[in-house]
């Protein structure tokens, strides 16, 4: 099994974090943000990643902290669980209908990090969480994993859609990208190294 397991102690935030990256779609999520926990959740229903988030943030100031913490030690779990990065795929696309929002995710376990973010939300708030904190959240995975990714709203108006379409997307391009392809010696790049 590929797992991650992260602990992360700040004065903002505490943060325990488990990932499998061969598992099944079995998460708890305790962030204090319900829409964020339920994010988390379907990232890794639809990653078919087993995952527990268990973290206590300065939420009285506001969700800042808490989910781009979340999102680093996620991006740590997640570069802990792929080791060398022998024989994966390395890249995945995902493209992820919810009503009238569609979103594309696609991804690079480059080692190489960058974050296009190409989604505007026109509310402030789904919840208990900013809206603006979702391109955070990302930043933080992408940079503390080593992922060059792409993130894009194709059609959307509804928030709420578009935050799950983006968050299930980006499990299911993590999930086609680390896949183990027999046929790969070594890794998936001339250079010998990712």
């Amino acid at each position: 099994m590929r797992e991650g397991l992260v602990s992360r102690n700040t004065k903002e935030t505490q943060i325990k974090l488990q990932i499998n990256i061969d598992g099944k779609g079995d998460c708890t999520a305790n962030t204090g943000i319900g829409f964020f926990d339920h994010m988390l959740v379907l990232f890794a229903r639809h990653g078919l990643m087993d995952a527990v988030f268990e973290v206590n943030g300065d939420l009285h100031v506001d969700s800042h902290h808490t989910v781009e913490d979340t999102g680093i030690a996620l991006g740590l779990a997640i570069r802990q669980a792929l080791g060398d990065k022998r024989s994966i795929k390395r890249y995945g696309t995902a493209f992820v209908p919810m009503d009238e929002a569609l979103v594309q995710v696609s991804l690079d376990l480059s080692d190489r990090p960058f974050l296009v973010f190409d989604a505007c939300m026109t509310r402030q708030m789904v919840g208990q969480m900013d809206t603006q904190m979702v391109e955070e959240f990302f930043r933080a995975v992408a940079f503390n994993a080593g992922i060059t990714l792409h993130v894009k709203l194709l059609h959307g108006s509804n928030c709420h859609h578009i935050i799950e379409a983006i968050f299930k997307a980006f499990g299911k391009a993590l999930d086609e990208a680390t896949k183990i392809d027999t046929r790969i010696v070594g890794v998936m790049s001339t250079k010998g190294t990712l």
